[in-house]
């Protein structure tokens, strides 16, 4: 477990290719979001043996955004496996589809300053699933 607490140094040259080459819904979120959001977000955020798109120190929550590969079975299940260890570490995840960037920006972006917001108060996370439905 304390593997898991530190940052792999070995994924600092992965994430700073992760952040030159981001996704252009990664970019969106960023440049149109997060990058001035108040508590600050990182991105492409390496975490134990993870990176993920978009952190959130304060909050102890990370953002993920997941193109059509990741609802393929094996992505699937490596993908709950990730979410799992990281929360064993006390960080939330919560993902959203990249059509959900595309076709309900201001959704996506409700959805996660709501997310911060309750974590940040030491509540659940909300249920965000019928907000995104596109």
């Amino acid at each position: 477990m304390d593997s898991m607490r530190k940052n792999n140094p070995k994924l600092k040259t992965a994430a700073q290719s992760l952040r030159r080459n981001m996704t252009k819904e990664e970019r969106r979120l960023w440049y149109d979001a997060l990058r001035g959001y108040k508590p600050r977000f990182t991105r492409q955020h390496p975490l134990g043996n993870y990176i993920v798109d978009f952190y959130c120190a304060a909050a102890h929550l990370a953002v993920e955004l997941d193109g059509g590969q990741h609802y393929e079975a094996e992505s699937t299940a490596k993908d709950d496996e990730r979410t799992r260890q990281l929360g064993r570490l006390g960080i939330a995840v919560i993902r959203f589809p990249n059509n959900a960037v595309n076709q309900n920006f201001q959704a996506v972006c409700d959805a996660v300053d709501r997310c911060v917001k309750a974590r940040i108060a030491g509540e659940p996370l909300p249920d965000i699933s019928a907000e995104l439905i596109i």
